[in-house]
């Protein structure tokens, strides 16, 4: 199993756990409630949700990752197509950093 798809098993084992915020509503006031620890955005979102999420991330020290298209986030939610997610739980959110960091965390901007 390579890591991209260990992080996907990381986010659909942190939504069985009620650990995510999905959505670009729910997202937004996770981070600005000071509940998330990690922002996963998808790479197919548009170039104004990436350029808002990472400026609202860095403004509240929050890691963001850029990870898969909408579908594979939505799949690993079990849910429809997802931009944004929130994690919300530190111990998940760190586990999913630690397998970013093995990849080469080009993609991830620590904040």
């Amino acid at each position: 199993m390579d890591n991209r798809q260990k992080i996907l098993n990381l986010i659909g084992l942190a939504t069985k756990a009620g650990k995510t915020a999905s959505g670009e509503f729910s997202t937004e006031k996770a981070v600005k409630s000071g509940k998330a620890h990690l922002v996963i955005v998808s790479e197919e979102a548009s170039d104004n949700t990436k350029k808002m999420f990472t400026n609202m991330c860095t403004y509240y020290k929050v890691p963001i990752l850029f990870l898969g298209g909408k579908e594979e986030l939505g799949h690993s939610m079990g849910k429809q197509m997802r931009a944004s997610l929130a994690v919300v739980d530190a111990g998940l959110a760190k586990a999913i950093v630690k397998q970013m960091n093995i990849i080469g965390g080009s993609e991830y901007e620590s904040k």
